[in-house]
């Protein structure tokens, strides 16, 4: 049996673009694999902790920074949260992630999600080499896999844009980075540029999504 996270990054609830081909997505995928566990971290109905003075005092420490004893009632609270998130992410044989791109970017609160589960010790560690993740060295992370789907009103993934699309590249480059090697993309994209055609991309996008979740 599997461990599955689906992490969602919208402050909508209702079936936006990137929130319903995600649904397609685990509602296949459930149908596939009925046993699995699968669990779901909704970014803006959760308590995900953002990297201030007090988190940045605790980052990979000691033995630089204060104790966990030392620290303030609010602060021991907010390093326990970032810890419990990036062990819950370690924890997953699978990762399913969605959001819409906003500015060419993500979401700010699936950034502050990232900078939570990269964590010295957990998700990567310090060598001789230079920091190395931890994905393929030890623990569950080694062979673990992410989809990452993404809604874009325009089209992002090739063309004029491409250069600035800041989105899965910068998803699939922290997971890289964090030793995770099989990223894999779906994009729901153009839906603005052509109107005309939105209900085709969001409709090929879902066909995608089915087919990728039966293999993923």
């Amino acid at each position: 049996m599997a461990i599955v996270l689906y992490v969602t990054a919208h402050p909508f609830n209702h079936d936006t673009h990137s929130l319903s081909v995600c649904r397609k997505f685990m509602e296949t995928y459930r149908e596939v694999n009925p046993n699995d566990e699968i669990i779901h971290l909704d970014l803006y109905r959760e308590n995900i902790p953002q990297f201030d003075a007090d988190l940045l005092q605790r980052w990979g420490q000691p033995p630089a920074g204060p104790s966990f004893e030392e620290l303030s009632k609010e602060s021991q609270a907010k390093a326990l949260r970032v810890h419990a998130l990036a062990d819950q992410f370690v924890a997953a044989d699978k990762v399913v992630i969605a959001n819409p791109v906003w500015n060419f970017s993500i979401p700010p609160l699936l950034k502050t999600y990232i900078d939570a589960i990269n964590i010295p010790g957990k998700t990567f560690k310090r060598s001789n080499n230079g920091m190395r993740g931890l994905g393929g060295l030890e623990g569950t992370q080694k062979g673990k896999k992410v989809v990452h789907i993404q809604a874009s009103g325009t089209v992002l993934s090739h063309g004029k844009y491409q250069d600035v699309e800041l989105s899965h590249r910068y998803v699939k480059a922290v997971m890289n980075f964090m030793g995770i090697e099989h990223v894999e993309a779906i994009y729901a994209e153009g839906m603005h540029e052509r109107p005309d055609l939105a209900q085709k991309i969001i409709e090929l996008a879902m066909e995608q999504a089915r087919t990728i979740a039966k293999r993923f």
